[in-house]
């Protein structure tokens, strides 16, 4: 009799903003302080379920949850895998069909299905970014269109920075760019003038997986024991309302004529000069 079943109840602390959405609000002013705070307590969390074996599958700055004393907290677990050690002669095989396009690294994209922790660290870059950009920096449609950006940014995806990529089943079966080079520096500079920021982003956004940082040297970048220190989130945070991305579309879904007035505002604002890199969410 279903009727006389028990029900439980998980019950879980409320943070009262994501990432996406405090970044959405141009009032919020971040410091390179609380950038560096963000991005060591991610980093931290990331070091931690990695020990433990798991990967997340979705990191993006939506699924990065922040109370309003500025505690970050990874969310959203429900593409989350443990990872185990392949068999002799025989890899593992999980679905490349994971990762928000615009933080999927270009292993998925190319069908990898042998991957580990280095997918999660592909959007940490992606959100290191971010935090300086105020929105995705890769805004693909499709997935070859993710890989064109990506190319356009981080080099050709070729044999010769990335050893046995031509091996992955849709390589041959999508049009890659050629004859890109690397410009993750020279794309960033309008915006990020923190030189370790941008070493730190620049190994992040790192092609061949086997060579991206991982969580535990990233935390350990120089970029966190540089000046200026970490900054406290608390006096930030605790000043605003709760901020989420989904209520941030939402409230600018219903309403017309806030819709008209950001559009006016975002076409009276200069943009610098950088082709690709977004000044504006694509919703």
């Amino acid at each position: 009799d279903k009727s006389s079943r028990s029900k439980f109840y998980f019950i879980f602390e409320f943070c009262d903003h994501d990432l996406a959405g405090i970044l959405r609000n141009p009032n919020v002013k971040f410091s390179l302080g609380h950038i560096k705070s963000i991005m060591q307590q991610l980093l931290d969390g990331l070091y931690f379920i990695h020990k433990n074996h798991i990967i997340h599958r979705d990191i993006k700055s939506a699924n990065i949850l922040i109370t309003r004393n500025g505690v970050l907290k990874l969310a959203d677990f429900g593409l989350a895998k443990v990872i185990t050690p392949p068999k002799p002669n025989h890899q593992n095989r999980y679905t490349c069909r994971v990762v928000t396009l615009w933080y999927r690294p270009p292993e998925l994209l190319l069908g990898e299905r042998d991957y580990g922790p280095a997918i999660d660290m592909w959007g940490v870059g992606c959100i290191f970014a971010e935090m300086w950009i105020r929105s995705p920096i890769m805004q693909g449609t499709t997935e070859q269109h993710q890989l064109e950006l990506i190319s356009h940014l981080c080099g050709s995806i070729e044999p010769s920075v990335w050893p046995g990529v031509n091996k992955l089943p849709l390589y041959t079966k999508l049009k890659l760019p050629q004859n890109e080079r690397r410009k993750v520096h020279d794309r960033m500079k309008p915006y990020i003038q923190e030189p370790l920021a941008l070493d730190l982003i620049d190994k992040l956004l790192t092609l061949d997986p086997k060579q991206r940082i991982d969580a535990d040297n990233a935390v350990s970048s120089d970029f966190f024991y540089s000046e200026p220190p970490l900054a406290d989130l608390k006096p930030l945070l605790s000043k605003y309302p709760s901020m989420f991305e989904l209520k941030e579309v939402s409230r600018n879904a219903y309403n017309p004529q806030m819709q008209q007035q950001q559009q006016q505002q975002r076409m009276k604002q200069p943009r610098p000069n950088v082709p690709n890199l977004p000044s504006e969410p694509i919703y």
